[in-house]
């Protein structure tokens, strides 16, 4: 159960859609605790003494040298953050361990290493096993003495996982699985102790097994040449008739989709923390950089357009980081809650991360989105340096680029975003049809003038909700008319998607701002509203290009005339000098040397 006692008022998964949220009931980053502020420090302070300064030898594959980092890390309390107490392991709350994740995301091939060990390589056989299966494993994964890894890819089976052809069958005195087959892209394939491995029983029961090193008939092949990450070790796994005790059947016969898909939210908003803390990496080498190199008799950093670069990474690792901590305790909250409940810890957590999916594959869009235009703006700045292997920036580059290709591509996680909200709807769990009406009969209603609102933040937050409007006035036209055959329009649900992305992280922004300025001020939080609304300015106009590109391809006529028009309404915003609070971001990250809140 989580260790956190005090909880907010939770909407449910997607709900913030359709309702308005109350600033003063989202967790920021602001609101961590002095313990979750020392465990993140720890975190910095292990990569700086133990990972960057080997990061060459680790890009190398040196034999057993990430092996014993892991064994470090784990001395630290840092592979057992969430597991609980009685397994061996710390048993914080969900934040805390997602701040594990951000604290540790700058170790490149290393944040990799850890991550898959603490997520799917743990995850499974603690959420799913038996009481005998956590008792075997689960100590000696939370210490690092035994490595995780997990084998449900294949070469002719990646996004659709439930097309894996690797078989199982029991043998005839009922001891073994029988495994045929084979796994590819198995992160710490090469030294992993112990396996969550994917298989059909009889050809259709998708099913999980845990396999161990060792066993008859496993084996694994050579290390794969990658393009970035290269000393997370990456292997393929082979199977010929390898004897899997039938005790190490994972969860139930038929069920494996739901260790798999349970697991994958959790790693998605986690793939998020660490894309952010990799990104914070990225900016601060990228400002010490601007700051030090002379072109023309002084600093780059002093030149408008290496200002605009720098205070554009800050903005969207701000508005990300606002977005990943109020997810955060929306989950944590809902574990709590089901814990309360009566619901046991896997049972609990697994729920909250359920209820939150859609969520969770937003940031793992947004996160690792964010990281990749951090460090391209950050080759773009070192200049010719940039490409240069002496520089750790290129490093960042290349390792960036796989994240928005695993815990499930960018394109399957926007289609995934718009199909969970629907799928929620037709259920009943949420209430899109009335939100959605309400909007069409605005369209066909003359606006309101007067009565302006100048409470703080009034024109922020009335943006807020008609970004929102923007996406129930289009998907619901889309859905209508489209009906059954949406799901054929991809191009269509990725734009609804880029809409909610978009409007989720800019109100989450927005919430972060409300709740700062309540505390400190306006005047002490000058630049974080400058960063908020700069984040906002652009969520308008990146809304109505997807929604304008959404409405083009399926309306016409007086319809899409009519769709466009209440776009345009809903899109419109008042006039904003991005440059000038971009400049005044810059010279404080300048003044600061680094990535500073």
């Amino acid at each position: 159960m989580s260790a956190s006692t005090s909880t907010t008022a939770s909407l449910k998964g997607g709900e913030w859609l359709i309702k308005e949220s109350n600033a003063f009931d989202s967790f920021t980053p602001e609101d961590f605790n002095e313990e979750q502020l020392m465990v993140k420090e720890m975190c910095l302070q292990f990569l700086q003494t133990e990972v960057l300064p080997v990061a060459d030898r680790i890009d190398k594959l040196e034999q057993g040298l990430m092996p014993s980092l892991m064994v470090k890390a784990g001395e630290q309390g840092l592979l057992g953050a969430s597991i609980p107490e009685e397994y061996g392991g710390l048993g914080k709350d969900f934040v805390t361990s997602t701040l594990v994740n951000e604290g540790l995301g700058g170790g490149y091939s290393f944040s990799v290493a850890i991550a898959a060990h603490t997520g799917i390589g743990t995850l499974p056989i603690l959420y799913f096993g038996t009481a005998e299966q956590k008792q075997k494993y689960i100590p000696k994964l939370a210490t690092g003495e035994w490595k995780g890894a997990y084998g449900l890819t294949e070469p002719n089976s990646g996004s659709d996982a439930l097309g894996a052809k690797t078989s199982a069958v029991l043998s005839a005195d009922g001891k073994n699985y029988i495994l045929n087959g084979q796994k590819c892209w198995i992160t710490n394939g090469g030294f992993a102790d112990v396996y969550t491995v994917f298989a059909k029983i009889d050809g259709d029961k998708f099913s999980a097994f845990i396999v161990e090193r060792g066993f008859e008939g496993f084996t694994q092949g050579p290390e794969e040449h990658k393009m970035g990450i290269k000393g997370s070790s990456t292997v393929q796994l082979y199977f010929q008739d390898c004897k899997v005790p039938a005790e190490n059947l994972l969860g139930e016969v038929g069920k494996g989709h739901i260790i798999a898909f349970n697991i994958l939210n959790i790693g998605r908003l986690k793939l998020c923390a660490a894309a952010l803390g990799g990104s914070k990496m990225a900016l601060n080498s990228t400002i010490d950089y601007a700051k030090t190199r002379e072109q023309f008799k002084t600093a780059i950093a002093n030149f408008g357009a290496i200002k605009h670069k720098l205070a554009e990474a800050a903005i969207r690792i701000f508005s990300c980081e606002s977005a990943l901590y109020r997810t955060s305790k929306w989950i944590d909250d809902k574990e709590i809650e089901l814990a309360n409940a009566g619901k046991p810890f896997n049972e609990a957590l697994l729920g909250a991360a359920e209820e939150f999916a859609v969520e969770c594959a937003i940031l793992k869009v947004h996160g690792s989105e964010v990281l990749d235009f951090v460090v391209d703006e950050g080759v773009q700045v070192f200049g010719g340096n940039g490409f240069s292997d002496e520089y750790p920036i290129s490093r960042a580059y290349r390792d960036s680029r796989i994240n928005r290709i695993y815990e499930g591509t960018n394109e399957i996680n926007r289609l995934l975003t718009v199909d969970m909200i629907l799928k929620r709807a037709m259920k009943g769990k949420l209430d899109l049809m009335g939100p959605a009406m309400a909007v069409s009969k605005e369209l066909m209603s003359i606006p309101e003038f007067g009565n302006e609102d100048d409470t703080p933040f009034a024109a922020e937050k009335k943006s807020i909700v008609n970004m929102k409007k923007s996406i129930l006035m289009v998907a619901g036209a889309a859905v209508q008319k489209l009906m059954m055959k949406i799901s054929d329009e991809q191009e269509i649900l990725m734009n609804i998607a880029d809409m909610a992305i978009e409007t989720f992280v800019a109100e989450s922004t927005l919430l972060r701002i409300i709740k700062m300025t309540d505390k400190q001020g306006e005047a002490a939080a000058t630049i974080h509203i400058d960063m908020m609304r700069c984040c906002l300015n652009d969520a308008i106009d990146n809304v109505n290009k997807a929604g304008k590109e959404a409405i083009n391809a399926f309306a016409d006529g007086d319809e899409q005339r009519m769709m466009l028009l209440g776009l345009k309404r809903f899109t419109k915003a008042a006039p904003f000098n991005s440059k000038d609070a971009r400049r005044r971001i810059a010279d404080t990250l300048i003044t600061a040397a680094k990535y500073p809140w």
